[in-house]
Order: C-alpha cells, then structure tokens, then sequence
C-alpha cells in the first residue's frame, strides 16, 4: 500500500469522526448557554418578585401614614 493511499484513507474515515465530534461538542456548549441564560431569568423573577414585594409592603405603610394625616387634618 502507497503512502499516499494509506494516509488518504485516514483522512477520510476521520474526517467524519472529527466532523461528529465537532457537531456534539457545539451541542454541548449550545446546551450549557441555554441552561446558565435560564437560570439567569430564573434568578431575575426571583429578585424582582422580592422587590415587588418589598415595593408592596412600603406602599402600605405610605398609605397608612397618609390616612392617619388625614385624619388629624378632618
């Protein structure tokens, strides 16, 4: 067998192995994005739902204030 014979056939049963490879380990990076960009909205919904509470609970204490200065100025 030639050398050249020899070193094309390599070439070519690991050219679609290296392809194959390449396809999975963009997969790989493509899935490991998605995951680390949904935990970040995850994160984000969970800071605003505490600020929105946070926000909620001092629009009360506002109200309240100010229907207690209401009533002193009736």
């Amino acid at each position: 067998m030639s050398e050249h014979f020899y070193l094309l056939t390599i070439g070519l049963l690991a050219t679609p192995l290296l392809i194959f490879g390449m396809k999975y380990a963009s997969a790989v990076y493509q899935a490991r994005s998605r995951v680390a960009g949904e935990d970040a909205y995850r994160e984000l919904a969970q800071k605003s739902v505490a600020v929105q509470s946070d926000s909620a609970t001092s629009l009360s204490a506002m109200r309240s204030e100010l229907s207690q200065v209401a009533a002193r100025l009736a």
